[in-house]
């Protein structure tokens, strides 16, 4: 089949009729209807409809040799560094269709499943392991352009170093039983965002300590017996574009997933009780170099959004001649540039993987996903400097609807823009920074890839410094 349109999404995801929890009720009727999905919902079906697009269907989509319909870009394997930049080309459209603020766009996890792919034989041989079951869900996903959200996260009951879970009923989830049909899991992941608004949820555990029944990686759809989403409250504001801009688009529920005894079919499983293999898996293969290279360019098209709204907000209120704002929108384009010059070097330095893949070079794109959580924050809080007291008197919608309306074009009109454009700019910087949905992007952007602190210790631990500290010793002269 290839590309689905929006349409094709959206019917799917009702029929899937997953069992999703929102503010103690079950949902009944279609997921996207319901005032905290389908926000969300209506984006990505945009963005299946993008694929589609005359004009960008030869960037967003490609052709395999067997096939007559097209597959979506962000399943190509590339081979060569011109296919690195087609993939960039179609991510960049995705991201700038949602500014960046959509974090589990299709391309992500569709780029998950592409590269799990491409280092599915690191399984070949081992015990419990089946790499062809990852070769089936690459196809499938490609047929049928399926949608996916995942699961990494275990509960957060005790996060100290030495704790080992030993309740007789599981916490995180595990094995807990295999039969002729499966492994059967019981327990909790944490945040799957968009969970339950996907066709699929992928599974990978790679436990701290060596737990043979935490060591798991599988997928299956959303609506299998047994699993459930639990969401969080929603920040979505409202259904007004006015008031809030960017919650009624662009919120992205996130999710508890809960396993009550699931069935996880043979053909479904890539591999079960093995620790060294679920390590290995994470470390050696593709997966975050692949993901990391997505992740980047849709926080690159993120800050070019920031920079966009800083500089209206500096326009409508007539601020630029201050030097102390110069620098500040100078901040931010400094950001912008090096997380630009990093994806290039990323791209440029690509060599061609263990399995014959042309893969982006990791230390640039390490690097950038270390700068970015520093500086979201900061830029987030530029905006709200540049905004001041402004960012506070933003009346609604149904303001400028009442008889008050004449009042507030009058009093909250700028130099270049009526009172009620003025809050309409307002609003979005508000929304952005300010907002529950704000404050979660920011949140979301600090912990994207893990612990801050943890990366910066990988990229120290993997940085060849060696030549560095031979040239040292050499000038001194130091046997």
């Amino acid at each position: 089949m290839g590309i689905i349109n929006g349409k094709q999404f959206i019917e799917r995801l009702n029929q899937l009729n997953n069992e999703i929890w929102y503010d103690g009720k079950k949902i009944e009727g279609k997921i996207s209807e319901h005032p905290a999905f389908k926000g969300c919902m209506a984006t990505k079906a945009s963005l299946y409809d993008l694929q589609n697009h005359p004009d960008l269907k030869n960037e967003m989509t490609f052709q395999l040799s067997n096939q007559h319909e097209p597959i979506g870009m962000s399943y190509l394997q590339p081979k060569t560094k011109e296919d690195l930049k087609k993939r960039r080309r179609m991510i960049e459209h995705w991201a700038r269709a949602t500014h960046g603020l959509m974090g589990r766009s299709p391309d992500y996890m569709n780029t998950a499943i592409m590269s799990i792919a491409s280092s599915a034989s690191i399984l070949d041989g081992k015990e419990n392991c089946f790499p062809e079951n990852i070769l089936t869900l690459y196809e499938k996903a490609m047929a049928e352009d399926l949608s996916f959200t995942h699961t990494f996260i275990t509960p957060q009951v005790n996060r100290s170093q030495t704790y080992i879970e030993l309740t007789d009923k599981p916490i995180s989830a595990r094995v807990v039983e295999e039969n002729e049909k499966g492994i059967i899991i019981q327990g909790a992941r944490l945040l799957a965002t968009q969970g339950g608004m996907t066709d699929e949820v992928l599974v990978i555990s790679t436990p701290k300590f060596y737990k043979h029944d935490e060591s798991f990686a599988f997928s299956i759809p959303s609506n299998t017996k047994g699993l459930k989403f639990i969401c969080r409250e929603s920040f979505v504001g409202g259904n007004s574009f006015f008031n809030h801009p960017l919650s009624s688009k662009y919120e992205e529920m996130d999710s508890i997933v809960v396993f009550d005894h699931v069935l996880v079919p043979w053909e479904r499983v890539f591999f079960y009780n093995q620790f060294d293999v679920a390590t290995e898996f994470m470390t050696r293969s593709s997966f975050h170099t692949f993901g990391y290279h997505q992740v980047i360019t849709r926080q690159i098209i993120k800050l070019e959004f920031i920079l966009g709204v800083a500089q209206l907000l500096v326009e409508t209120i007539q601020v630029g001649e201050y030097p102390h704002i110069q620098e500040k929108l100078a901040e931010i384009i400094i950001g912008l540039e090096n997380m630009k010059a990093l994806i290039e070097k990323a791209e440029q330095d690509a060599e061609i993987d263990e399995w014959g893949y042309m893969c982006p070079s990791m230390i640039p794109l390490q690097v950038a996903s270390i700068l970015f959580p520093k500086i979201y924050p900061r830029f987030c809080e530029i905006i709200q400097l540049i905004g001041a007291s402004g960012m506070i008197s933003i009346p609604t919608e149904a303001d400028f609807q009442s008889t008050n309306k004449e009042d507030l074009q009058w009093y909250l009109q700028a130099k270049n823009q009526s009172g009620e454009n003025r809050v309409k700019i307002f609003r979005l910087a508000w929304d952005l920074t300010m907002s529950s949905f704000g404050t979660r992007q920011t949140q979301y952007e600090r912990y994207f890839f893990g612990d801050p602190v943890r990366l910066s210790c990988s990229l120290n631990a993997g940085y060849t410094k060696d030549c560095f500290v031979e040239e040292v010793r050499k000038f001194l002269h130091l046997q």
